[in-house]
Protein backbone atom coordinates (compact mmCIF):
# COMPACT_ATOMS: atom_id res chain seq x y z
CA UNK A 1 0.00 0.00 0.00
CA UNK A 2 1.40 3.37 -1.05
CA UNK A 3 1.37 6.03 1.67
CA UNK A 4 3.03 9.39 2.09
CA UNK A 5 5.22 7.99 4.87
CA UNK A 6 6.64 5.21 2.69
CA UNK A 7 7.20 7.56 -0.23
CA UNK A 8 9.19 10.02 1.90
CA UNK A 9 11.85 7.35 2.40
CA UNK A 10 12.46 7.18 -1.35
CA UNK A 11 14.84 9.43 -3.25
CA UNK A 12 13.64 12.02 -5.73
CA UNK A 13 14.98 9.90 -8.59
CA UNK A 14 12.97 6.89 -7.42
CA UNK A 15 9.80 9.01 -7.11
CA UNK A 16 10.35 10.48 -10.57
CA UNK A 17 10.76 7.00 -12.04
CA UNK A 18 7.52 5.85 -10.36
CA UNK A 19 5.66 8.91 -11.65
CA UNK A 20 6.97 8.23 -15.14
CA UNK A 21 5.72 4.63 -15.03
CA UNK A 22 2.32 5.81 -13.74
CA UNK A 23 2.21 8.38 -16.57
CA UNK A 24 1.58 11.31 -14.25
CA UNK A 25 1.56 14.49 -16.36
CA UNK A 26 4.28 17.04 -15.61
CA UNK A 27 6.31 14.65 -13.42
CA UNK A 28 9.66 15.85 -14.80
CA UNK A 29 9.26 19.35 -13.34
CA UNK A 30 7.88 18.33 -9.91
CA UNK A 31 9.74 18.60 -6.64
CA UNK A 32 9.84 15.76 -4.13
CA UNK A 33 6.79 16.86 -2.11
CA UNK A 34 4.81 17.40 -5.31
CA UNK A 35 5.71 13.93 -6.54
CA UNK A 36 4.57 12.42 -3.23
CA UNK A 37 1.18 14.20 -3.39
CA UNK A 38 0.63 13.15 -7.00
CA UNK A 39 1.49 9.50 -6.30
CA UNK A 40 -0.71 9.33 -3.19
CA UNK A 41 -3.63 10.89 -5.07
CA UNK A 42 -3.22 8.41 -7.91
CA UNK A 43 -3.08 5.48 -5.47
CA UNK A 44 -6.36 6.60 -3.83
CA UNK A 45 -8.12 6.84 -7.18
CA UNK A 46 -6.92 3.36 -8.11
CA UNK A 47 -8.28 1.93 -4.84
CA UNK A 48 -11.68 3.57 -5.47
CA UNK A 49 -11.85 1.97 -8.92
CA UNK A 50 -10.90 -1.40 -7.47
CA UNK A 51 -13.66 -1.15 -4.80
CA UNK A 52 -16.26 -0.33 -7.46
CA UNK A 53 -15.26 -3.42 -9.39
CA UNK A 54 -15.66 -5.57 -6.30
CA UNK A 55 -19.16 -4.17 -5.50
CA UNK A 56 -20.42 -5.14 -8.97
CA UNK A 57 -19.72 -8.81 -8.23
CA UNK A 58 -21.03 -8.88 -4.65
CA UNK A 59 -24.23 -10.69 -5.67
CA UNK A 60 -22.31 -13.60 -7.16
CA UNK A 61 -19.99 -13.76 -4.17
CA UNK A 62 -22.92 -13.80 -1.70
CA UNK A 63 -24.56 -16.65 -3.59
CA UNK A 64 -21.38 -18.70 -3.50
CA UNK A 65 -20.94 -17.93 0.19
CA UNK A 66 -24.45 -19.09 1.02
CA UNK A 67 -23.98 -22.35 -0.86
CA UNK A 68 -20.66 -22.89 0.91
CA UNK A 69 -22.33 -22.43 4.33
CA UNK A 70 -25.09 -24.89 3.42
CA UNK A 71 -22.53 -27.51 2.53
CA UNK A 72 -21.12 -27.41 6.08
CA UNK A 73 -17.87 -29.28 6.48
CA UNK A 74 -17.68 -30.03 2.78
CA UNK A 75 -17.38 -26.32 2.06
CA UNK A 76 -14.60 -25.91 4.59
CA UNK A 77 -12.67 -28.84 3.13
CA UNK A 78 -13.16 -27.83 -0.52
CA UNK A 79 -10.22 -26.52 -2.63
CA UNK A 80 -12.02 -23.18 -3.10
CA UNK A 81 -11.81 -22.60 0.64
CA UNK A 82 -8.08 -23.14 0.55
CA UNK A 83 -7.64 -20.77 -2.38
CA UNK A 84 -9.40 -18.01 -0.46
CA UNK A 85 -6.51 -17.77 1.98
CA UNK A 86 -3.76 -16.11 -0.14
CA UNK A 87 -1.97 -14.06 2.52
CA UNK A 88 1.71 -14.94 2.87
CA UNK A 89 2.95 -15.98 6.32
CA UNK A 90 5.16 -13.42 8.09
CA UNK A 91 8.06 -15.89 8.03
CA UNK A 92 7.99 -16.06 4.22
CA UNK A 93 7.89 -12.28 3.92
CA UNK A 94 10.86 -11.96 6.25
CA UNK A 95 12.80 -14.52 4.22
CA UNK A 96 12.02 -12.67 0.98
CA UNK A 97 13.23 -9.41 2.50
CA UNK A 98 16.49 -11.08 3.52
CA UNK A 99 17.03 -12.46 0.00
CA UNK A 100 16.37 -9.04 -1.55
CA UNK A 101 18.81 -7.37 0.85
CA UNK A 102 21.49 -9.99 0.07
CA UNK A 103 21.08 -9.48 -3.67
CA UNK A 104 21.31 -5.73 -3.20
CA UNK A 105 24.60 -6.08 -1.28
CA UNK A 106 25.91 -8.49 -3.93
CA UNK A 107 25.50 -5.92 -6.69
CA UNK A 108 26.51 -2.80 -4.76
CA UNK A 109 30.00 -1.76 -5.91
CA UNK A 110 29.85 1.71 -4.32
CA UNK A 111 32.37 2.56 -1.64
CA UNK A 112 30.90 2.87 1.85
CA UNK A 113 31.52 6.39 3.14
CA UNK A 114 29.80 9.37 4.70
CA UNK A 115 29.67 11.23 1.39
CA UNK A 116 30.77 11.16 -2.22
CA UNK A 117 32.62 14.48 -2.19
CA UNK A 118 36.10 13.03 -1.64
CA UNK A 119 35.58 9.90 -3.76
CA UNK A 120 36.61 9.71 -7.39
CA UNK A 121 35.27 7.13 -9.83
CA UNK A 122 38.36 5.18 -10.87
CA UNK A 123 39.68 1.73 -11.72
CA UNK A 124 43.42 1.20 -11.35
CA UNK A 125 45.28 -1.93 -12.48
CA UNK A 126 48.75 -2.88 -11.22
CA UNK A 127 51.04 -5.60 -12.57
CA UNK A 128 52.10 -8.00 -9.81
CA UNK A 129 54.01 -10.54 -11.94
CA UNK A 130 53.85 -12.00 -15.49
CA UNK A 131 50.62 -13.90 -14.68
CA UNK A 132 48.69 -11.74 -12.22
CA UNK A 133 47.06 -8.30 -12.29
CA UNK A 134 45.70 -6.46 -9.25
CA UNK A 135 42.62 -4.28 -9.83
CA UNK A 136 41.50 -1.59 -7.35
CA UNK A 137 38.39 0.57 -7.78
CA UNK A 138 36.33 3.31 -6.16
CA UNK A 139 32.77 4.20 -7.22
CA UNK A 140 30.45 6.89 -5.95
CA UNK A 141 27.00 5.96 -4.68
CA UNK A 142 25.50 8.27 -7.30
CA UNK A 143 27.29 6.34 -10.06
CA UNK A 144 25.73 3.03 -9.02
CA UNK A 145 22.29 4.68 -8.73
CA UNK A 146 22.62 6.07 -12.25
CA UNK A 147 23.46 2.59 -13.51
CA UNK A 148 20.37 1.17 -11.80
CA UNK A 149 18.10 3.78 -13.41
CA UNK A 150 19.74 3.37 -16.83
CA UNK A 151 19.29 -0.41 -16.87
CA UNK A 152 15.64 -0.27 -15.76
CA UNK A 153 14.09 -3.74 -15.42
CA UNK A 154 17.35 -5.36 -16.52
CA UNK A 155 18.92 -4.23 -13.23
CA UNK A 156 17.18 -7.00 -11.25
CA UNK A 157 19.11 -9.73 -13.12
CA UNK A 158 22.32 -7.73 -13.74
CA UNK A 159 25.69 -8.94 -12.48
CA UNK A 160 28.77 -6.87 -11.50
CA UNK A 161 31.57 -7.65 -13.94
CA UNK A 162 35.27 -6.96 -14.53
CA UNK A 163 35.81 -7.21 -18.31
CA UNK A 164 39.37 -8.15 -19.33
CA UNK A 165 40.56 -6.96 -22.75
CA UNK A 166 43.82 -7.36 -24.61
CA UNK A 167 45.18 -4.18 -26.19
CA UNK A 168 47.26 -4.48 -29.36
CA UNK A 169 48.86 -1.87 -31.58
CA UNK A 170 47.47 -1.61 -35.11
CA UNK A 171 50.20 0.26 -36.93
CA UNK A 172 51.74 3.18 -35.08
CA UNK A 173 48.85 5.20 -33.63
CA UNK A 174 45.62 3.23 -33.35
CA UNK A 175 44.99 0.41 -30.89
CA UNK A 176 42.74 -2.65 -31.12
CA UNK A 177 40.94 -3.97 -28.03
CA UNK A 178 39.93 -7.63 -27.92
CA UNK A 179 37.62 -8.80 -25.12
CA UNK A 180 39.08 -11.92 -23.52
CA UNK A 181 36.58 -12.74 -20.77
CA UNK A 182 34.14 -11.41 -18.17
CA UNK A 183 35.00 -11.94 -14.50
CA UNK A 184 32.03 -11.94 -12.12
CA UNK A 185 32.73 -10.07 -8.89
CA UNK A 186 30.56 -8.98 -5.95
CA UNK A 187 29.93 -6.05 -3.66
CA UNK A 188 31.61 -5.50 -0.32
CA UNK A 189 35.14 -5.43 -1.80
CA UNK A 190 37.14 -2.86 -3.73
CA UNK A 191 39.95 -4.96 -5.25
CA UNK A 192 40.32 -8.17 -7.24
CA UNK A 193 43.16 -10.33 -8.57
CA UNK A 194 43.00 -11.30 -12.26
CA UNK A 195 45.03 -14.14 -13.77
CA UNK A 196 46.43 -13.66 -17.29
CA UNK A 197 48.41 -15.86 -19.71
CA UNK A 198 51.22 -15.74 -22.28
CA UNK A 199 53.39 -12.83 -21.09
CA UNK A 200 54.35 -10.29 -22.22
CA UNK A 201 50.97 -8.85 -23.20
CA UNK A 202 49.09 -5.57 -22.79
CA UNK A 203 45.74 -5.51 -20.97
CA UNK A 204 42.96 -3.17 -19.86
CA UNK A 205 39.96 -3.68 -17.56
CA UNK A 206 36.40 -2.31 -17.56
CA UNK A 207 34.15 -2.29 -14.49
CA UNK A 208 30.38 -2.33 -14.88
CA UNK A 209 27.19 -4.41 -14.97
CA UNK A 210 26.24 -7.16 -17.42
CA UNK A 211 22.50 -7.40 -18.11
CA UNK A 212 20.55 -10.62 -18.80
CA UNK A 213 20.40 -9.65 -22.48
CA UNK A 214 24.22 -9.68 -22.73
CA UNK A 215 24.60 -5.88 -22.90
CA UNK A 216 27.44 -4.49 -20.77
CA UNK A 217 27.17 -1.10 -19.06
CA UNK A 218 30.69 0.21 -18.41
CA UNK A 219 31.07 2.53 -15.41
CA UNK A 220 34.83 3.11 -15.42
CA UNK A 221 37.87 2.00 -17.47
CA UNK A 222 41.36 1.27 -16.16
CA UNK A 223 44.86 2.25 -17.23
CA UNK A 224 46.71 0.11 -19.79
CA UNK A 225 49.33 -2.27 -18.34
CA UNK A 226 51.87 -4.65 -19.85
CA UNK A 227 52.99 -7.85 -18.13
CA UNK A 228 56.75 -8.56 -18.12
CA UNK A 229 58.46 -11.52 -19.73
CA UNK A 230 58.31 -14.62 -17.57
CA UNK A 231 61.61 -15.25 -15.82
CA UNK A 232 63.30 -16.08 -12.51
CA UNK A 233 62.61 -12.63 -11.01
CA UNK A 234 59.65 -12.89 -8.65
CA UNK A 235 57.02 -10.32 -7.76
CA UNK A 236 55.96 -9.01 -4.39
CA UNK A 237 53.03 -10.25 -2.35
CA UNK A 238 49.55 -8.79 -2.41
CA UNK A 239 49.50 -6.01 0.15
CA UNK A 240 50.57 -2.39 0.25
CA UNK A 241 53.43 -3.04 2.67
CA UNK A 242 55.05 -5.29 0.08
CA UNK A 243 54.20 -2.87 -2.74
CA UNK A 244 56.02 -0.12 -0.84
CA UNK A 245 59.24 -2.16 -0.94
CA UNK A 246 58.97 -2.73 -4.70
CA UNK A 247 56.89 0.28 -5.75
CA UNK A 248 59.30 1.51 -8.46
CA UNK A 249 59.04 -1.72 -10.44
CA UNK A 250 55.26 -2.17 -9.98
CA UNK A 251 54.59 1.49 -10.85
CA UNK A 252 56.69 1.24 -14.00
CA UNK A 253 55.14 -2.08 -15.13
CA UNK A 254 51.67 -0.59 -14.60
CA UNK A 255 52.38 2.29 -16.98
CA UNK A 256 53.24 4.91 -14.37
CA UNK A 257 56.24 6.33 -16.27
CA UNK A 258 54.65 5.99 -19.71
CA UNK A 259 53.47 9.62 -19.94
CA UNK A 260 54.76 11.72 -17.00
CA UNK A 261 53.13 14.88 -18.39
CA UNK A 262 49.62 13.60 -17.64
CA UNK A 263 48.02 12.94 -14.28
CA UNK A 264 46.52 9.50 -13.85
CA UNK A 265 44.44 7.50 -11.39
CA UNK A 266 47.41 5.17 -10.93
CA UNK A 267 49.62 8.07 -9.82
CA UNK A 268 46.92 9.41 -7.47
CA UNK A 269 46.39 5.98 -5.89
CA UNK A 270 50.09 5.37 -5.28
CA UNK A 271 50.52 8.82 -3.72
CA UNK A 272 47.50 8.29 -1.43
CA UNK A 273 48.52 4.83 -0.23
CA UNK A 274 52.31 5.24 -0.07
CA UNK A 275 52.14 8.90 1.10
CA UNK A 276 54.95 10.03 -1.20
CA UNK A 277 55.10 11.88 -4.53
CA UNK A 278 55.14 9.80 -7.68
CA UNK A 279 56.88 11.13 -10.78
CA UNK A 280 60.39 10.86 -12.06
CA UNK A 281 62.55 8.20 -10.36
CA UNK A 282 64.51 10.94 -8.54
CA UNK A 283 61.40 12.55 -7.05
CA UNK A 284 59.73 9.20 -6.36
CA UNK A 285 62.62 7.65 -4.50
CA UNK A 286 63.88 10.61 -2.47
CA UNK A 287 61.12 13.24 -2.52
CA UNK A 288 61.47 16.85 -3.58
CA UNK A 289 63.86 17.55 -0.73
CA UNK A 290 66.50 15.54 -2.61
CA UNK A 291 66.90 18.45 -5.00
CA UNK A 292 68.56 20.61 -2.32
CA UNK A 293 72.34 20.44 -2.36
CA UNK A 294 74.37 21.38 0.71
CA UNK A 295 77.59 23.33 0.68
CA UNK A 296 79.78 20.56 2.13
CA UNK A 297 78.88 17.18 0.73
CA UNK A 298 80.97 14.00 0.87
CA UNK A 299 81.97 12.42 -2.42
CA UNK A 300 79.16 10.36 -3.93
CA UNK A 301 80.55 6.87 -4.76
CA UNK A 302 79.25 5.13 -7.86
CA UNK A 303 80.87 2.32 -9.88
CA UNK A 304 79.58 -0.25 -12.36
CA UNK A 305 81.22 -3.44 -13.59
CA UNK A 306 80.06 -6.40 -15.68
CA UNK A 307 80.59 -10.13 -15.88
CA UNK A 308 79.72 -12.62 -18.56
CA UNK A 309 78.24 -16.10 -18.21
CA UNK A 310 78.50 -18.57 -21.06
CA UNK A 311 76.46 -21.74 -20.72
CA UNK A 312 75.41 -24.57 -23.01
CA UNK A 313 74.47 -28.21 -23.40
CA UNK A 314 76.21 -31.12 -25.14
CA UNK A 315 76.82 -34.84 -24.77
CA UNK A 316 78.02 -35.76 -21.24
CA UNK A 317 81.09 -37.51 -22.74
CA UNK A 318 82.07 -34.57 -24.96
CA UNK A 319 85.20 -32.46 -24.51
CA UNK A 320 84.53 -28.68 -24.48
CA UNK A 321 86.97 -25.77 -24.64
CA UNK A 322 86.45 -22.00 -24.43
CA UNK A 323 89.27 -19.86 -25.86
CA UNK A 324 91.38 -23.02 -25.83
CA UNK A 325 90.81 -23.71 -22.11
CA UNK A 326 89.00 -26.91 -21.05
CA UNK A 327 85.48 -26.53 -19.61
CA UNK A 328 83.99 -29.01 -17.15
CA UNK A 329 80.92 -30.82 -18.50
CA UNK A 330 78.34 -31.99 -15.93
CA UNK A 331 76.76 -35.43 -15.89
CA UNK A 332 73.65 -34.07 -17.67
CA UNK A 333 75.76 -32.52 -20.45
CA UNK A 334 75.45 -28.90 -19.24
CA UNK A 335 78.40 -26.55 -18.78
CA UNK A 336 78.80 -23.01 -17.41
CA UNK A 337 81.70 -20.56 -17.50
CA UNK A 338 81.75 -17.20 -15.71
CA UNK A 339 84.44 -14.58 -16.28
CA UNK A 340 85.03 -10.81 -16.31
CA UNK A 341 83.86 -8.77 -19.28
CA UNK A 342 86.57 -6.22 -20.16
CA UNK A 343 85.81 -2.94 -21.87
CA UNK A 344 86.64 -4.06 -25.43
CA UNK A 345 85.53 -6.43 -28.19
CA UNK A 346 86.14 -10.16 -27.74
CA UNK A 347 85.81 -13.19 -30.00
CA UNK A 348 85.17 -16.36 -27.99
CA UNK A 349 85.36 -19.70 -29.85
CA UNK A 350 83.61 -22.55 -28.07
CA UNK A 351 84.66 -25.98 -29.37
CA UNK A 352 83.05 -29.32 -28.52
CA UNK A 353 84.50 -32.69 -29.54
CA UNK A 354 82.60 -35.95 -29.33
CA UNK A 355 83.76 -38.58 -26.85
CA UNK A 356 85.18 -40.83 -29.60
CA UNK A 357 86.96 -37.89 -31.25
CA UNK A 358 85.19 -38.39 -34.59
CA UNK A 359 83.17 -35.15 -34.69
CA UNK A 360 84.00 -31.58 -33.69
CA UNK A 361 81.69 -28.58 -33.63
CA UNK A 362 82.55 -24.90 -33.10
CA UNK A 363 80.39 -21.89 -32.09
CA UNK A 364 81.95 -18.40 -32.06
CA UNK A 365 80.62 -15.67 -29.75
CA UNK A 366 81.46 -12.03 -30.57
CA UNK A 367 80.94 -9.78 -27.55
CA UNK A 368 81.72 -6.10 -27.12
CA UNK A 369 81.55 -3.97 -23.99
CA UNK A 370 81.54 -0.20 -24.38
CA UNK A 371 81.31 1.66 -21.06
CA UNK A 372 80.93 5.44 -20.98
CA UNK A 373 80.78 7.55 -17.82
CA UNK A 374 78.57 10.62 -18.19
CA UNK A 375 79.08 13.97 -16.51
CA UNK A 376 77.31 14.23 -13.12
CA UNK A 377 74.12 16.30 -12.82
CA UNK A 378 73.96 18.67 -9.84
CA UNK A 379 70.44 19.87 -8.97
CA UNK A 380 69.98 23.42 -7.74
CA UNK A 381 68.30 23.89 -4.34
CA UNK A 382 64.46 24.14 -4.80
CA UNK A 383 64.38 26.10 -8.03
Amino acid sequence: MITAATLKTRTTKDLAAMAKRKRIPGWHSMRKDELIKALVKLAKSERVKANRGKSSTNGKVRGKTARAKNNGNEGRNSPSGKRARKAKPPRCEKRLDQIKAKLSRFKDLARDSNGDDHIKDRLVVMVRDPYWLHAYWELKRRTVERARVAMGQRWHAARPILRLSEVARDGTTSTVRKVLRDIQIHGGVNNWYVDVDDPPKTFQLDLGYLGPDGKFLCLVRSNVVTTPQSGPAGACDGNWAEIARDFDRIYALSGGYADPSQDSDLKDLFEERLRRPMGSPMVTRFGRGAQAVGQNRPEFPFAVDAEMIVYGLTDPNAHVTLRGEPVRVQSDGSFTVRFNLPNRRQVLPVVASSGDGVEQRTIVLAVERNTKEMEPVIREPNT
